[in-house]
């Protein structure tokens, strides 16, 4: 009893409420507290640049792997029937879904990728129910409940698929789109009247548009979604890169739990909060993990450069240079500048890694008048690391 004084006394109101008209809140505990200074300094130092991920071919392989394993998994807790295989060569090719479970996958997928764009926009009940759509097109029971919230003749209820046990009723339709309006400014960070970290902002927003299930269907992907949003306007473009619904499908009994855990608790979102944390740490151990192992790979194709004899000295350190800058520009000039060599030295030694297929050699564009000085300075064409440089020079692929 002194302990739960005590939890009350620290605890910290949040605009939204309960279907008993209590309002939702959270104890700020030590835990909390620590993980927050962790995460800055951890997603300070989490650089998710073409450098990190060693080339935009991998990086953006990368993006489409994590993509498409929150497509994926988040899919999955909701029902959907399908293999990782399935998922995957659907997307990669282009095919349309053959069912409700691939149309759900690839909905995810397509959401996943237009939140990039999505996430320079404020929140508004317009946006909620875009993503909900985009979550939600020709993948219910009920085509015309896609985009819209829920009507009052559209009592739904949460349930157990066996038995039939109701374990949660959502706050009746009626109250829908007074609870929006809050909903919408807690969303666009105009309240609570306290500082609270984007990242508690975007779990309390992911448990509260759950708990508000304002759709027929489709409330649980959207959640996420909506959880994915508010991480990326907050500016950690990591996010991109993880999937929470990978690690949530691993702990699915204790998601559910600590929704109970919220409702017969006095709606303390603590128990929420805490497990959303943990599976924060997770998904970002996992990225951290893969960053690793590029930033060795790199070391090692760095090191097996150093011993290949059919480049020199000149060409290697132009390689080292480009592994780590794939974007870089090289011309002729630049090239003769930086090593103290002649314009043929030069321009053999770029041409021999363009004939290596470890670069592509480009007109660089001229005013007319311009064009014949600038090739005779050495400026008519640039070069650019080909965009699977890593691998070829790594052995993984035949230069």
């Amino acid at each position: 009893m002194i302990q739960k004084f005590r939890r009350e006394a620290a605890a910290r109101h949040l605009p939204g409420k309960g279907s008993d008209r209590r309002p939702f809140w959270f104890v700020s505990t030590d835990h909390i507290q620590d993980w927050q200074h962790r995460f800055e300094r951890q997603t300070g130092s989490l650089d998710i640049t073409p450098q990190a991920i060693n080339t935009d071919v991998n990086r953006q392989s990368y993006l489409m792997s994590a993509l498409l394993e929150e497509a994926f998994t988040s899919s999955v807790l909701e029902g959907a029937v399908a293999t990782r295989e399935q998922a995957q060569e659907m997307v990669r090719s282009g095919r349309p879904p053959r069912d409700r479970s691939e149309q759900m996958i690839l909905n995810n997928y397509s959401t996943m990728r237009c939140l990039r764009e999505w996430k320079d926009e404020p929140f508004s009940p317009d946006l909620l129910l875009r993503i909900h759509r985009s979550i939600t097109e020709n993948a219910l029971d009920k085509p015309d409940a896609v985009g819209r919230l829920r009507r009052p003749d559209e009592t739904i209820a949460v349930e157990d698929d066996i038995d039939g046990t109701i374990y949660f009723k959502p706050p009746p339709a009626e109250s829908l789109p007074e609870r929006m309006v809050i909903f919408t400014a807690f969303a666009n960070e105009k309240t609570p009247d306290y500082y609270l970290h984007p990242v508690l902002r975007a779990i309390i927003l992911h448990f509260w548009l759950a708990y508000e299930h304002p759709f027929v269907d489709g409330n649980g992907r959207t959640a996420r979604a909506l959880f994915y949003w508010s991480m990326l306007r907050a500016k950690y473009p990591q996010f991109e890169y993880i999937s929470i619904s990978h690690f949530i499908n691993k702990a699915r009994v204790e998601y559910a739990k600590t929704y109970l855990q919220v409702e017969t608790d006095e709606n303390d979102l603590t128990y929420f909060i805490n497990f959303h944390l943990r599976i924060i740490d997770q998904a970002m151990r996992k990225l951290l993990e893969h960053i690793q192992k590029k930033q060795v790979e790199l070391e090692e194709t760095e090191s097996r450069l150093r011993r290949l004899s059919e480049f020199n000295h000149r060409q290697q350190a132009l390689l080292i240079h480009a592994l780590k800058n794939p974007k870089f520009r090289y011309t002729i000039q630049g090239h003769q500048k930086s090593h103290g060599v002649v314009y043929q030295t030069a321009r053999t030694d770029l041409l021999s890694l363009v004939r290596a297929k470890l670069f592509v050699q480009h007109r660089q564009r001229a005013r007319p008048r311009q064009f014949a000085r600038a090739a005779f300075a050495g400026k008519a064409f640039v070069f650019t690391p080909a965009p699977d440089l890593a691998e070829k020079l790594s052995g993984k692929q035949k230069p």
